[in-house]
């Protein structure tokens, strides 16, 4: 009997059918378009787009737009790319442009689908960027999908690590901009560290289409990006609590696997004690559960997560001296990011390499609050539904299963359960020889490089040949995957998601042409395409005939969307395939979740050796345990967000002040306004409102006076006078220090003031923000522990951090105001020295940023000499001490002298 929702769907249909129904009339109205669109000329593409780009703005909306649109990048990929983009396409390309999520199947084509939404999005000017998972398929994009909108007449850029600054600037000024995750969020921690407007990456965040959107903000968004700098040393401590973990017994801890925590019992803390004491590293009056202890028992917490919590060759690896994170979702090594905290070192300690110092936090954001400053934001990936309520709640992203261009033919097969790993991989052995033997591709699944390997060793002796796709085969990935499709081919990979290379039957026929013309650089390449193309169609041919491409996984993931990646590789554009999962009940989700139950089942049923169980509800009731871990993982990420969020306020305000004062060519306001609070502030604490003369401080007033503002002033004698009230004193002090003031920027020049003042508040609001950021880490470790008195942590965070954040904008007012007041003009030598540390401090920084550092510069000694910079002739008529001979440089411009150097560093400078 059917349900009441089932009912109901089949009369009015899912609302995802009728999100797909509703594209059907734009659709229809790009392909009436297209007769139209294929006459126009190559230069009349590109005019079409001008007269579409001055439509948008001029105030057409892009809905409007669309359908034009559409037929031309449609038309332009033809030609520039011999595609002709299908429907589904296009109603892919609507999703996108509409803000959704498009869930669109492996091998649909979700590379050209973007440049629709991309093109109709580049037209008001804004620029748009496409966010990708790795930097081999950013540059791929980039360059394959950058024909199309070359044929469109738009600019393309791509942007990569420990790229040149003057190409990077260029690569965001294109219309389209390619690039990964991290590299999008660093730039934009960096834009926030620069000091010059003509210097920011992002200067709009207008629109962004995330591919594999489910990886990048969900599986990545746990940890955020942080920029650091470096902190003191400590190894030696690191290594000596390193010394005492493999001296720990089972009773001396308790580690929960399904929350990954480990955590020391009342026994163990004793033990710990009796050898911290013992090796000096802990004071004989002292206890762990001291408050002098916190750093040590923070640094004994990480070394036991290190050893007992990270596997080696799972959650990472060791290469050339370097312990590397592994990606549990995509098996791709992450070079360059490191766990916080210490516990980076802690596993260095452990691994016996060399322990890189801590690092103090500069800036950081996460990738959920990151991809939020889009004012349109869009993604695409093959399995987003599993997610989508995350997606709804977090980003306010909808998501939209778009259907197939054909349907689908792949064969998914009840999972097989063993009682152990031996008898499944045995059987999966046995399984792979039957489908090797008549040609079949086959495509292993595991979710380890140590499975993977253990796996590669079991074909070996079996003789089968095969390619191994893991961190350690990072480089040659994109091969990997291209040649898994070919007959015979046996692929084993460590978690396939994200790869971004189509596993096309017969093999990539694009890739069998470059390889033969490299064979035969002198050979006809027309010749050498047909033959290539005639090769690989009879081999296609026999690998439909043996069954298409054949997925077994050895293990079951966390997260049934990562599942759903590996089962997605077979049947592609509607060819066969045929996918199972191979499980035991050793495996990590049936031990962790349920297996003695199964356990029992399978022993009542009296399996023998070798026998599996295969049966619809062993799937369902994994399913259903999948769904928990899925629910608890979401609740983790949305708690973290909620802290984040309340950072993520104070963020905003500060970049966005950073912002306005690199925007100001004259901060004079500003900084008067501080004084002027500064001042306010001074008269209520030593003059308190409503208070009697002979309650005043006038002595601490006075020092406060010189200390904050550098004037020194008669406020003693001011305050003795008949009749004189705490406004009176402001009014007196306020115009003092605007004289004061005044005399500086006559002594400095006005120009020169406005740069300095400038300069002063940046640098001044950068420290200050490093300080609060640290100051905001350690809170958000403590304050956890007040629920213990039943209060919520979160209340709590949210409430100390903005008294923090007030404190801190307060002693930004007061160090602003105490700079500039103290400001004295320096002799040569003092600005020779000035520069120096001005040119170490942008080196550090740019180290800091990844950046090269500033040029002319050396660091070799401990000194940090200024190189020669390349000479000019002076400027005719040049007098040295006579500014209005100098003519009127821009501070980036060589100076008037001659001497080569920027007019900022030269005549220019303060």
């Amino acid at each position: 009997m059917l349900g009441i929702g089932t009912i109901a769907r089949k009369v009015f249909g899912t609302p995802n059918d009728r999100k797909i129904k509703a594209t059907r009339p734009l659709v229809e109205k790009v392909n009436a378009l297209e007769p139209e669109f294929v006459k126009l000329s190559d230069d009349g593409l590109k005019e079409k787009t001008e007269e579409l780009a001055k439509r948008a703005m001029a105030g057409e909306s892009l809905d409007d737009l669309l359908p034009e649109a559409f037929a031309n990048c449609r038309e332009a990929a033809r030609r520039a790319l011999g595609l002709r983009a299908f429907d589904t396409q296009l109603m892919g390309a609507i999703f996108l442009h509409q803000g959704n999520i498009a869930e669109q199947k492996t091998g649909e084509g979700k590379t050209l689908t973007a440049t629709f939404a991309a093109y109709l999005n580049a037209l008001p000017g804004k620029g748009v960027h496409v966010v990708t998972v790795n930097e081999y398929l950013a540059k791929r994009d980039a360059e394959w999908m950058g024909k199309v909108f070359a044929a469109l007449g738009l600019t393309t850029g791509v942007i990569y690590s420990d790229m040149p600054n003057e190409e990077k600037l260029a690569a965001y000024r294109s219309d389209i901009t390619y690039g990964t995750n991290n590299e999008f969020g660093f730039d934009y921690l960096r834009d926030n560290m620069k000091s010059e407007l003509s210097d920011v990456f992002q200067q709009h965040h207008h629109y962004a289409i995330v591919d594999e959107v489910d990886s990048i903000l969900i599986d990545e968004a746990r940890t955020p990006l942080i920029i650091s700098g470096m902190a003191t040393d400590r190894s030696e401590l690191y290594q000596s609590i390193d010394g005492l973990i493999p001296l720990l017994t089972e009773a001396h801890y308790t580690l929960d696997e399904k929350t990954r925590n480990v955590s020391f019992t009342d026994e163990g803390n004793e033990f710990l004690e009796a050898q911290l004491r013992a090796r000096g590293l802990l004071p004989e009056h002292q206890s762990l559960y001291d408050p002098e202890s916190t750093t040590i028992v923070h640094h004994v917490n990480q070394g036991l997560r290190a050893h007992k919590l990270f596997q080696k060759d799972k959650d990472y690896m060791v290469r050339n001296g370097d312990v590397v994170l592994i990606d549990e979702f995509t098996g791709r090594m992450m070079s360059g990011r490191r766990l916080s905290d210490g516990l980076h070192q802690a596993i260095e300690a452990k691994e016996g390499v060399a322990i890189r110092p801590e690092n103090v936090t500069m800036a950081s954001v996460t990738f959920q609050n990151y991809f939020r400053l889009y004012d349109k934001l869009a993604g695409m990936t093959g399995t987003a539904a599993t997610e989508a309520e995350e997606f709804r709640e977090i980003y306010g992203l909808g998501v939209v299963e778009v259907p197939t261009n054909l349907p689908i033919a792949r064969k998914d097969e009840d999972d097989q359960v063993f009682r152990t790993a031996r008898e499944k991989y045995a059987a999966m052995v046995e399984e792979l020889k039957v489908a090797h033997a008549k040609g079949q591709p086959v495509l292993i699944g595991t979710t380890s490089i140590e499975k993977s390997e253990m796996l590669s060793q079991m074909l070996t002796k079996e003789g089968i040949k095969h390619n191994v796709l893991n961190a350690r085969q990072h480089e040659a990935e994109a091969q990997i995957i291209a040649d898994a499709g070919r007959l015979g081919a046996v692929t084993i990979a460590t978690n396939m998601a994200g790869r971004g290379t189509d596993i096309q039957l017969g093999g990539n026929v694009e890739l069998k042409v470059l390889e033969a013309m490299k064979a035969n650089p002198d050979a006809d390449p027309k010749a050498l395409r047909a033959e290539e193309e005639a090769k690989h169609a009879e081999e296609k041919a026999k690998v439909l005939e043996a069954g298409g491409l054949f997925v077994m996984a050895s293990e079951r993931h966390e997260s049934r969307r990562i599942d759903n990646q590996l089962r997605g590789r077979s049947g592609r554009q509607g060819d066969p395939g045929r996918t199972v999962f191979y499980l035991s009940l050793e495996d990590d989700l049936m031990r962790i979740f349920g297996s003695e139950r199964l356990d029992k089942v399978l022993t009542t049923l009296g399996l023998k050796e070798g026998e599996a169980i295969v049966h619809p509800w062993v799937n369902k009731s994994l399913e259903r345990a999948q769904a928990k871990v899925e629910g608890r993982n979401f609740d983790i990420r949305k708690q973290l967000l909620k802290f984040d969020d309340v950072m993520n306020d104070q963020r905003k305000v500060i970049f966005g002040q950073r912002r306005e004062i690199m925007e100001a060519t004259d901060l004079s306001e500003i900084a008067d306004d501080m004084r002027h609070q500064v001042i306010d502030d001074l008269i209520e604490s030593y003059m308190p409102p409503k208070s009697y003369a002979d309650q005043w401080d006038t002595q601490g007033l006075y020092a406060q006076v010189i200390e904050q503002l550098g004037i020194d002033v008669p406020v003693m004698e001011w305050c003795a006078e008949e009749g004189v009230d705490n406004e009176e004193v402001r009014e007196r002090l306020i115009k003092a220090s605007d004289e004061h003031m005044a005399k500086k920027a006559v002594e400095f020049g006005p120009e020169n003031m406005r740069n300095i003042e400038k300069q002063v508040l940046l640098q001044t609001i950068d420290a200050k923000w490093r300080e609060h950021l640290l100051t905001l880490e350690h809170l958000r470790s403590v304050v956890g522990f007040r629920g213990y008195a039943q209060r919520d942590p979160l209340n709590e965070y949210k409430n100390e951090s903005f008294q923090l954040f007030e404190n801190m904008l307060d002693s930004l007012r007061e160090n602003v105001t105490k700079n500039l007041t103290h400001l004295s003009m320096p002799s040569e030598e003092e600005q020779r020295a000035l520069l120096q540390q001005f040119f170490a401090q942008q080196a550090q920084m740019a180290r800091a940023q990844g950046e090269a550092p500033v040029q002319g510069v050396t660091t070799g000694g401990a000194d940090v000499a200024v190189a020669e910079a390349e000479r000019t002739e002076p400027l005719p008529g040049f007098v040295e001490d006579d500014p209005s001979t100098w003519g009127n440089p821009g501070r980036n411009e060589k100076c008037p002298c001659g001497s080569g150097e920027k007019f900022k560093h030269c005549h220019g400078k303060v």
